[in-house]
């Protein structure tokens, strides 16, 4: 007997139905999401290395933009240009003031998720000081740190001896010297500088709390996370997580897109 196709789909489904399966209704993956690395103070995009150089090994399109470090509303408004150049779904990753950022910018066109990795996850009037004066445990202050005189005003550096202990504790002290031998300051008054949105509650939310930070408490990270109803990692990690620890980050990045 000679069966017609259409007739022996309606069957196959039959006999899974009968055996207790269901077929496989799940639409074939599309195009993975361009994930935006967005870096913190005293840092550029190449604190993203080794999680870029992961993600792209995976084809995940990335992209890493230099944060002016201006300031909450001058950053956001230079991100704003290179989101927009970006088609398609967007993850955006922020780690420490990064956090800020991608809360400000979360509103942006197809943006699919956010990922807070030992970062700010502030609500609209506060401001980076604020939050992290709420718990006790970071380092950062007139001890470890100093200004420098701009045509924009003072600009915050984090002394070299307190570089290793603030941002990098475990890692090879070289690696640390480097890294503070390269950072980029910051405008010190964007510490002070007020939020002006809370990212919407519809974008879903990661968070990485690093356990064993010393720049931003691991108390105040778990606060703002739970407060955003982000789903939280905990790693055993410094501040500097993209370097001391990229597989959680971009093992989260998977959970997020």
């Amino acid at each position: 007997m000679k069966i017609f196709p259409a007739v022996a789909a309606v069957l196959a489904a039959s006999v899974l139905a009968a055996c207790g399966a269901e077929a496989d209704t799940t639409p074939p993956p599309g195009p993975k999401p361009t994930v935006v690395l967005v870096h913190g103070a005293f840092e550029d995009a190449s604190s993203w290395a080794q999680v870029t150089r992961k993600l792209q090994s995976e084809n995940y399109p990335v992209v890493a933009p230099a944060v002016p470090l201006r300031g909450v509303a001058a950053d956001t408004a230079a991100l704003q240009g290179v989101l927009g150049a970006i088609k398609g779904p967007k993850i955006l990753v922020g780690h420490s003031y990064g956090g800020l950022l991608i809360s400000e910018l979360a509103s942006a066109p197809d943006v699919r998720a956010l990922v807070y990795v030992a970062a700010f996850i502030p609500q609209a009037g506060e401001t980076a000081g604020r939050l992290n004066s709420q718990f006790p445990g970071t380092l950062i202050g007139p001890a470890t740190t100093h200004t420098v005189d701009s045509p924009d005003g003072p600009e915050l550096y984090v002394n070299t001896d307190s570089f290793a202990a603030l941002f990098a504790g475990g890692l090879p002290a070289a690696d640390a010297a480097v890294s503070a031998a390269g950072q980029r300051p910051i405008l010190a008054a964007a510490f002070d500088e007020k939020v002006a949105t809370t990212a919407p509650g519809n974008v879903r939310k990661f968070a990485i709390v690093a356990t064993r930070d010393q720049a931003i408490p691991p108390a105040a990270e778990r606060f703002e996370a739970e407060r955003a109803g982000a789903a939280i990692t905990e790693v055993d990690s410094p501040h500097a997580v993209p370097a001391a620890n990229p597989q959680a980050v971009v093992d989260v990045i998977h959970q997020a897109s």
